[in-house]
C-alpha cells in the first residue's frame, strides 16, 4: 500500500469532525465494487440524476458512463450532492463508445448484464450473483439498451410488469434492480467489500470533495513530509 497515501488521509481526517469521521468510515465499509453500472446514452438530467443518487444509496461505488450520441448531464437538485461520492468513469473519446466500454468492463472481471423489458433473461430476484462480479447496463430513456450492446452482453436482467406499458421508466429500473441486488449481496457468503487499499483511495476522494482549501493543506502535508523522508 502506498504509505504516503494512507499517511494523508491520516492527516486529513483531522479537518473533519470525529463523527463526521465516523460516518466515512461507516459508509466505505458498506461500499462495492463488486457489482457496478453502466449508463449508455442517457440524456435527461433528471434520470441521470436520480440513477447516481440510486447507485449511492445501494452502496455502488463505480458508475460508468458510455456517451454516443446524448451527452450525459447532472441536476444538482436531484442528485443531493450524491455526484460527491460516487466514482464516475467518462467513455466519450470515440465515436462509438460501448465496444470499448464494454471491453474495459471485461477485462476488469465483470461480466455484463443489459437490462432490457423485451428479451428473456433473470428477474432481479433470481439473478444469480455467485456467478462472479456483475456491470449492469442500462440504455437510453426511448430506445433503450443500443444493439451493440445488446450483443455484446453476458446475460440480461429484465423486471416482469403486470400492466400495458411496456418498460418502468429509466431511473426506477435501475432502483428496482439495484435495491433487489443489494440484498442479495448482503445476504450472500461472497467478499464483496472494497480492500483496504482501494479504500484508502476512495476515503482521500471524500476528504478532497469536503475540506476547505485542501489544495493548500495537502501542499504543506507534502513540503513537511519529504522533508522527514
Amino acid at each position: 500500500m502506498d504509505r504516503y497515501q494512507t499517511d494523508l488521509v491520516r492527516h486529513l481526517s483531522q479537518f473533519l469532525t470525529e463523527t463526521r469521521w465516523q460516518l466515512f468510515q461507516e459508509i466505505l465499509a458498506r461500499r462495492t465494487r463488486y457489482i457496478t453500472v453502466g449508463l449508455e446514452d442517457i440524456y435527461q438530467p433528471q434520470n441521470a440524476s436520480a440513477v447516481l443518487r440510486t447507485c449511492d444509496c445501494t452502496g455502488i461505488q463505480d458508475i460508468h458512463i458510455i456517451e454516443n450520441t446524448n451527452h450525459y448531464s447532472i441536476n444538482p437538485d436531484v442528485t443531493l450532492g450524491s455526484e460527491k461520492w460516487i466514482t464516475l468513469h467518462y467513455h466519450n473519446q470515440q465515436k462509438e463508445n460501448t465496444t470499448k466500454a464494454i471491453g474495459e468492463l471485461k477485462k476488469r472481471g465483470y461480466r455484463i448484464v443489459a437490462t432490457s423489458p423485451r428479451i428473456e433473461g433473470s428477474t432481479p430476484e433470481s439473478f444469480d450473483l455467485e456467478k462472479g462480479r456483475a456491470a449492469f447496463l442500462f440504455g437510453a430513456e426511448l430506445n433503450g439498451l443500443s444493439e451493440r450492446a445488446l450483443e455484446l452482453a453476458d446475460e440480461y436482467i429484465r423486471i416482469p410488469m403486470a400492466g400495458f406499458t411496456g418498460s418502468y421508466n429509466i431511473s426506477v429500473s435501475a432502483a428496482i434492480i439495484l435495491y433487489h441486488i443489494r440484498k442479495q449481496l448482503e445476504a450472500s457468503s461472497i467478499d464483496w467489500r472494497i480492500g483496504e487499499e482501494e479504500g484508502t483511495g476512495i476515503l482521500l476522494q471524500w476528504l478532497r470533495r469536503s475540506i476547505r482549501r485542501v489544495g493548500l493543506i495537502e501542499k504543506e502535508f507534502k513540503k513537511n513530509y519529504q522533508a522527514n523522508f
